[in-house]
């Protein structure tokens, strides 16, 4: 089978595609044929080796997962002999970032709590683009957020692959939602329900009177006493994601900067979630949700596929055609 193999840290070009062999599945592993698969914040760090601390987990010297792909979609081929809910022939999604990584590529051997039926009513490139961006929004949102209906919900950095779904997500809870992006994004951010857009090339929320609930920060680029100054009393802001710096701004000086009064501030690192990924599952299915995908490149053009990625201007998701 076809693969991507990464033998070292470095730019997209260290990425090979190469023959290697087709797995088999283990007694409590299932099979899939993988027909699409999606680019995540964390295949960067895996690809790069930065920030530096992730090499704890991933590989001091190289990378310790040589294919990487968290997110995927396709078909069961087959399934070990432990495996109580799903056969060949199922149609399923997940994400493999807690059970090896591995998606890019044809085939992929994965345990079945990783794994979902694929919503009904979407292609398998929605299906690979949703697992992990999805998840993240619905845990930032619901389980550090507490989110609640009713409330004034900004997401800064709504665009993304993660920004996308929480507006749906934060919308689907009953929310009044704010989202904020580049004038290029707006519209699809109309196109996703968004109560309210601010375009902050042309406006800067951190300066306005307008206070929120909750805000979600992904890949936050404002200073969090910025974002605690937006704030209602009792308010939260949610950190996912970011740069080293952003990370240490949040993880270091947030707990200062919000050591007086009610405003509270969390940091979310995403941890896959067989039950989540269900939830998720009965949005889309429920016309809740419709993930939203910017480009499609096949397995081949993995390179030029990162390239874009990194840039950071991706409008939703970026998808690979396996």
């Amino acid at each position: 089978m076809k693969a991507i193999i990464c033998n070292k840290y470095g730019s997209p070009d260290v990425l090979e595609l190469q023959e290697i062999e087709k797995p088999l599945p283990l007694d409590n592993q299932v099979l899939v044929r993988v027909h699409s698969a999606s680019l995540n914040f964390g295949n960067l760090v895996l690809l790069k080796g930065k920030p530096f601390l992730a090499r704890l987990a991933f590989g001091l010297l190289k990378p310790k997962y040589r294919i990487p792909g968290g997110d995927i979609a396709g078909v069961v081929e087959a399934v070990g002999g432990d495996v109580k809910h799903f056969q060949a022939g199922d149609e399923v999604f997940g994400d493999l970032s807690v059970c090896g990584w591995g998606g890019f590529a044809e085939y992929v051997t994965v345990p079945e709590h990783a794994l979902a039926l694929k919503p009904s009513n979407i292609s398998f490139e929605e299906a690979a683009a949703t697992p992990m961006a999805s998840v993240t929004a619905l845990q930032g949102l619901r389980d550090k957020g507490k989110i609640k209906s009713g409330e004034k919900v900004l997401i800064h950095g709504a665009s993304g692959g993660v920004g996308t779904f929480a507006v749906q997500i934060a919308k689907s809870f009953g929310a009044e939602v704010t989202a904020v992006c580049s004038t290029r994004n707006v519209e699809i951010l109309q196109s996703i329900g968004a109560d309210r857009i601010i375009d902050y090339t042309k406006e800067d929320f951190t300066q306005s009177d307008e206070r929120y609930d909750l805000i979600l920060g992904v890949n936050g680029s404002n200073s969090i006493s910025a974002y605690k100054r937006a704030l209602k009393p009792n308010g939260s802001f949610v950190h996912v994601g970011g740069a080293e710096s952003q990370l240490f701004q949040s993880l270091v000086l947030g707990p200062f900067i919000f050591m007086t009064g009610s405003k509270k501030i969390s940091n979310l690192l995403q941890r896959a979630n067989q039950n989540d990924l269900i939830y998720v599952k009965e949005l889309i299915e429920d016309g809740k949700v419709k993930p939203v995908i910017d480009k499609q490149y096949k397995l081949s053009e993995i390179a030029e596929a990162f390239k874009y990625f990194q840039e950071g201007h991706a409008q939703g998701k970026v998808v690979l055609t396996v």
